[in-house]
Parts: C-alpha cells; structure tokens; sequence
C-alpha cells in the first residue's frame, strides 16, 4: 500500500499496538515495560516516561555496560591517549574500532587509535590479582610507543577482585613522568553506558581539563562538546565554524588531542550536541571556569541553520553575523535541488529511530526535512530529561544504583576569569533558549507518535508489524534481523560504514543513504509476510 492508503497512525491505534506489545510479557514484566513507552497525546497536560532503570533480564536489551560507555564513547577517541584495557581480552576486542571514531595525527602528534591494548586478565590472575600483570604491561606499552599519556580501564572482574588500579598508576606515572590516568569503570557500576559517560566525564575534569594553558586566546574560542566524529562528522563541523570566524580549542572528544582537552577551560562557549554522553563535563566547566554552554544541533540543515544563527547570536558580532548569513545562503543554494529531488522519492514512508541518548532528537528533524515520519523513537541509555527536558530533573529520583557514580562539584577557580558575568548569561538567555537549557525529544514527537526506553527485540518487532513501518534505524545489534524481516534497516550508531552526515553536504549523503536503502529494487522481489 502506499503512504496515502495507509492507515493513519493515530494516539487510539498506538495505544493499542502498545498494550498488544506487553501483552506478551508476564504480568510484572508488562507492567514495568508500559512504563518505559509513551504514546504523544497533546491533549494530556504532562506526560512522563521512565528511564535509567535496570533492564529486565532476558528481555535482550540493546544496551551495553559502564566500560563501553567510558572506553567505547567518550575516553577511546582521545588520540594520542595510548588506552590499556585492564580486564579479559575480550573486553578490549568489544571496543576495538567499532564505532568508527575516525582520526588523524597532525604534525608533531600521535595517533594511537587503530591498537587495542589489553592485560589479557586470566583465571589465575583472578585468583592471585593482576596489579603487577598491570605495572609491567604499562611499562612494555611505554617501551613500544613512548606515549605522552596513558589511561587504564578496569571491567568487571578487576573491580571484583579489588585490583588497587589507582595505586599502580600513579607509580607508573612517577617512574615514567608521563600521564597515567586510571579510570574506574566495572561495566556493572551502572544500568547501561550511560555510567561510563558519568565517569569518563569526571576523569576528564579531574585530570586533564586546565592542566595546560594555550598560548594565545580568542574572542570566539569554543569547544565542541559531544562530538566523537563518527565517519568525519567533526571534521566537517570544524570546517563550517572556522569559515565563520570561530577557533575550535578542543573536540571533547572527536580526533582529540589529551593536550587540546587540557587547554579547553580557556573557550569562551562549549557547544553540547550529544547531551546525554558528556553534559556533566558542560556542567562542571560551568561550575568551576564560568564558562556558559549552548546545545546545538549540525545534524540536519535546519538545525544546522538555527545552531549557526545561535552562536552569531550569542557572541553578539556583527561580522560573525554577516559570515553565518552567507555560509548559510551559499550552501543551502547547493544543496537544496538535492533535498527537493530526495523528499519526492521518499515523502510519506515510516521510520522507526532507536539509537543511543539524544540522538533519535538530533536525527529525527532529518528525516521529516526529507518527508518522512518518524513514527517510532526512543534511546538505549537515556535517562529522562533526555525525554522531557532539564525542568524534569529536580524531581528525578535517584536508585541506590546511581547513587555509586560520584557527582563531583566545583567552586568557582579564583585563577580563571569567567568571559561573562551572571546579569550578560540572563541576558543572552531571553535571546537563545537553548543557552544552558535542552528540551529533550518529547515536544518534537507528534500526536499519535511512540516514544520508546531501552527497546528489545520483541516490541520492536510488534511495532515495525502494526505500524508498518518502512525503515527499521537501529544499532548493528538487530540491523539484520529486520533486513531478513524484508524491512530495509539502516545502522545509525556508525552509519553504515558511510558519512559524514553532519552540515548542509552531510545532510545530501545521508538523503542519498537513505534513498538507497527505502527505494532499492531489491525490496520489490520480496514481501514481508505480514504484508502478503
């Protein structure tokens, strides 16, 4: 049938495509999991989803643990950082180039980022201990490559065992006189990665964030927060920024440089695109330097256009001003024949977008840009104000599980001039209202729209049948099982080995991704059985 013929989705035939969904899970399981799916109904006042909770077991999450958050996301694309997984080889071998964090040495630096380095961590180390394995695999690590910086890893069974990694580190450091940085990251200490970015996050602020000053500093100094340069996308967004007339101090963490991250305390604005990975880093930097955030959006050419307009608008000049109005003319006049012949092939298909915390956001306006309807979205590791937005946090309720991962705040450093006073935050607030604000996926979902925490396979499968769905956009996880579903699939978390999606060009590659998956000739020999 076509996108016409269709029965429209509706909030009633939502509502009961959900509770058929849980009707297939024992009695506690549905009640937990009709808690986690929320179908938009503008008429109700407020609606609310539940988050950052323990998945079920057995309900075969997509999720992964606190080591791949930390490791896997926000520490592993920091370049010149030799990484050392401290656990069972199989771990390190998990995070080994699976996110196509994409980098390059500049001249002078190091790039360590195609080695996987692990203390292959065996049952008579868990028996006896494996801190000195530890020590001498820091050394012979240092004798190979001579990094400048090392960190150390630690999965689960190193934190069951009471390995001292903090100890080990700091010995190597003064024996070495390099940067040993040991990150405490057991892949149990949380619900899913999300703990990771937690703790990643405190690494980087307790150990590298103002421990070098640059030379020089800038009226437009920024840094990019939440970019980890999936397939170049921050190649691409450094590139928009400095036609502008903007100076990137650091990525945190896309093709990073540990020596960039050290001198990021400098920068006048952090721009935060993946909120739920590193907004902790945003809000400590807040607390400590007085340096204000902004979230932004580059996925996408509207978002891109109102991020750009934002940050003009933030540093208030008029040649920043007059240099965004004409990179915003001059790439929208090359793109747009493309958008338009895109959204005739593609106008009226279903999409369903799962993938990691605030990224079905970003995504879903590109989708709609090209006219499709994104009927199905939710997140892995989200926790609710990713949904609802920051007003919701106060009234978040922390479990004894959260509650492990410390949630470190700073005075105001007497050494570092804030670049605003409080009065010209306020100010420039009334202006930009996503300055030091987020308003989560909700108020983009329209009515009759389902919104989906910690998804499996099984309600996936009743949504993609009931709601015929056309394109099924998830993690590599379950990319297959709905290809052999006959349902096209696309692998959002690394973009299918393709890229970069970022800015006005990268919105034409992913409309050209997307067209070869949705009208590819192939899906004309076959027919879902549901369909038949």
């Amino acid at each position: 049938m076509s996108g016409a013929e269709r029965e429209p989705i509706t909030v009633e035939k939502s509502h009961k495509t959900v509770d058929g969904m849980v009707e297939g899970f024992p009695r506690k399981t549905a009640e937990v999991r009709r808690k986690h799916v929320l179908v938009r109904d503008a008429c109700e006042v407020e609606q609310k989803i539940q988050a950052n909770d323990r998945a079920i077991p057995g309900i075969l999450t997509n999720r992964g643990c606190a080591y791949a958050g930390s490791k896997g996301v926000v520490m592993g694309p920091v370049k010149d950082i030799l990484h050392i997984t401290h656990g069972p080889v199989g771990c390190a071998y998990y995070t080994w180039g699976s996110r196509r964090n994409l980098a390059r040495a500049e001249e002078g630096q190091d790039n360590f980022m195609p080695y996987s380095l692990s203390t292959d961590v065996k049952e008579t180390d868990i028996v006896f201990g494996a801190e000195k394995k530890l020590a001498s695999a820091i050394r012979e690590a240092y004798s190979i490559f001579r990094p400048e910086c090392i960190d150390v890893f630690c999965t689960c069974p190193i934190g069951l065992i009471g390995d001292d990694i903090e100890s080990v580190c700091k010995k190597a450091e003064q024996d070495l006189r390099i940067k040993v940085i040991p990150v405490r990251c057991e892949g149990y200490r949380g619900v899913s990665q999300s703990a990771g970015h937690h703790i990643a996050s405190n690494v980087l602020m307790e150990h590298l964030v103002g421990t070098e000053e640059p030379k020089e500093c800038g009226p437009f100094d920024i840094n990019v927060f939440g970019e980890y340069n999936i397939g170049g996308d921050y190649w691409v967004v450094k590139e928009l920024l400095e036609k502008i007339g903007y100076h990137v101090v650091s990525s945190l963490t896309g093709d990073a440089s540990f020596h960039d991250i050290a001198k990021a305390h400098r920068a006048r604005l952090n721009i935060l695109l993946c909120h739920r990975s590193i907004n902790y880093t945003n809000r400590m930097m807040e607390e400590k330097y007085g340096i204000p955030w902004l979230k932004v959006n580059y996925l996408g050419v509207e978002d891109t256009i109102k991020t750009l307009r934002d940050m003009a608008a933030f540093f208030d000049d008029p040649v920043i001003a007059q240099k965004t109005e004409a990179l915003i003319a001059e790439e929208m006049a090359k793109i747009q024949p493309a958008i338009d012949m895109y959204r005739r092939r593609l106008e009226g298909k279903r999409v369903m977008l799962l993938v990691g915390g605030s990224r079905a956001h970003h995504i879903k306006n590109m989708f709609e840009t090209l006219g499709l309807q994104v009927v199905v979205a939710g997140y892995e590791f989200a926790h609710r104000d990713d949904y609802e937005g920051r007003k919701v946090i106060p009234e978040i309720v922390h479990t004894g599980r959260s509650k492990i991962l410390e949630d470190i705040h700073y005075q105001r450093d007497p050494n570092v001039v804030s670049p605003f006073d409080d009065a010209e935050i306020q100010e420039k607030k009334k202006k930009i209202p996503r300055l030091m604000d987020y308003e989560g996926l909700l108020p983009h979902m329209k009515d009759g729209e389902v919104m989906i925490d910690d998804y499996s396979h099984h309600e996936c499968e009743r949504l993609v049948k009931e709601l015929g769905i056309d394109l099924f956009c998830s993690g590599i996880k379950d990319k297959y099982v709905f290809q052999k579903m006959h349902v096209p699939s696309r692998q959002m978390h690394s973009y299918d080995y393709s890229g970069p999606y970022t800015g006005f060009e990268g919105f034409v590659n992913f409309a050209r991704d997307i067209d070869m998956s949705v009208n590819s000739p192939t899906w004309k020999f076959i027919a879902p059985p549901w369909r038949s």
